[in-house]
């Protein structure tokens, strides 16, 4: 049934040509998402709050299963997405055996967002996943981690952010070990991608998250951007859709962490839109959830 409202919800909003490539992050938050079995906090904030989903138990067994956490994207900016955005993502990812620990965290115009509150949450919201894993059947040797637009770059600091120095402000002691990263349509580079970006978000996401241009905050464009943390020490894929991914782009990135011995790949899927990549029942979906499921595994 669930899979019957996913294909008529999707019907809908693709009926129309203009739409057919071109959904709206609107469109993607009404898609249908599995309930979760846990809403929990993982700090005192209110936007410091994650989604966990866990497998059907009669269809993968009891665990414990591999997890991965979920961060939505928005341009890092207050009002323009939740983590309703990444619900039929994260809900389709557990269809397919993870367990998902989809997350919020304070963004741009939220008390302590930005720099560095936004980095820490990203941190601590993964952290999180020790205290549920005392509760619920969570694999910690296999954790991954993906986001969306500004969640791919929160998704890919995230598996990098074990390279930091012990005295940056975004450090935090014993990260939680990452296996696998995929960022899907978002700047692995935000300072060499800041006008490209900017121009996507229509505010200024990049300078107002690092406080300034690269040139006026190196320290922070070298800590906060993950194509300076490489290599990652992990599997990592990149997915374009062309508007906030450009191929070459995503061509850097990954060429610059196989010559660091990493392990990477992109799947390049031309014009799509931006959301139709998070979308299930979108017409390249089934490449992105493919690639999802491949790129996410971790091997113990």
């Amino acid at each position: 049934m669930k899979r019957l409202a996913l294909a008529l919800t999707l019907a809908l909003l693709i009926a129309t040509p203009a739409l057919a490539q071109r959904l709206r992050p609107a469109d993607v938050d009404k898609l249908p998402s599995s309930p979760p079995a846990l809403t929990e906090n993982y700090g005192a904030d209110a936007n410091q709050v994650g989604d966990l989903r866990m497998p059907d138990t009669k269809t993968f067994g009891p665990g414990p299963h591999p997890v991965v956490i979920v961060i939505h994207g928005g341009c890092w900016w207050k009002g323009f997405a939740t983590r309703q955005n990444t619900a039929a993502l994260a809900s389709r990812l557990t269809e397919r055996g993870f367990a998902t620990w989809n997350i919020d965290y304070r963004q741009q115009g939220d008390a302590g967002g930005g720099w560095p509150g936004s980095f820490k949450d990203w941190a601590a919201g993964s952290d999180h996943l020790r205290a549920l894993a005392r509760r619920y059947p969570i694999d910690l040797a296999r954790v991954a981690v993906t986001g969306h637009s500004a969640g791919a770059h929160a998704a890919l600091w995230v598996a990098g952010r074990h390279k930091l120095p012990a005295g940056s402000e975004i450090a935090s002691p014993n990260p939680i070990r990452i296996g696998a990263v995929v960022g899907i349509d978002g700047p692995p580079d935000p300072g060499a991608e800041l006008e490209q970006f900017e121009k996507g978000c229509g505010v200024p996401a990049v300078s107002g998250m690092f406080g300034g241009k690269p040139a006026d905050q190196p320290k922070r464009y070298a800590e906060g951007s993950p194509q300076a943390l490489l290599p990652l020490g992990m599997k990592s894929g990149l997915v374009s859709a062309s508007l906030f991914l450009f191929p070459a782009a995503a061509e850097r990135f990954v060429t610059a962490a196989r010559k660091e011995k990493d392990q990477a790949s992109a799947l390049m899927l031309g014009g799509t839109g931006h959301f139709d990549v998070i979308a299930p029942g979108s017409p390249v979906w089934d490449q992105v959830e493919a690639f999802l499921v491949a790129q996410l595994k971790v091997e113990k």
